[in-house]
């Protein structure tokens, strides 16, 4: 006679799993300017990494009636050699 097999299920309101789209989320954070060279190497070579900072993510889509959705990253910089700022808006899909 075969064992049978005993299957345990997890509670997942405990577990620690980390989400991919939060991880992805993380890695880039942690690693933009590497992000961008691999991928956009284009826009990797024309930035000023030494005047970076993140922005809220919050972003009201309808002002009037109060209307707001959450982006991924977004992040503040400039071009190199310029005063010219630009706007670098990731949003990871799986």
């Amino acid at each position: 006679m075969a064992a049978m097999p005993i299957l345990i299920k997890e509670d997942s309101s405990k577990s620690t799993y980390t989400g991919h789209d939060q991880l992805s989320k993380e890695l880039i954070n942690t690693f933009f300017k590497e992000f961008l060279e691999a991928f956009f190497p284009d826009v990797h070579d024309n930035l000023d990494f030494h005047s970076i900072k993140p922005l809220s993510e919050e972003v009201y889509t309808n002002v009037l009636k109060g209307k707001n959705r959450r982006l991924d990253i977004v992040i503040e910089t400039t071009l190199k050699g310029t005063d010219v700022i630009v706007i670098v808006h990731v949003e990871p899909q799986s």
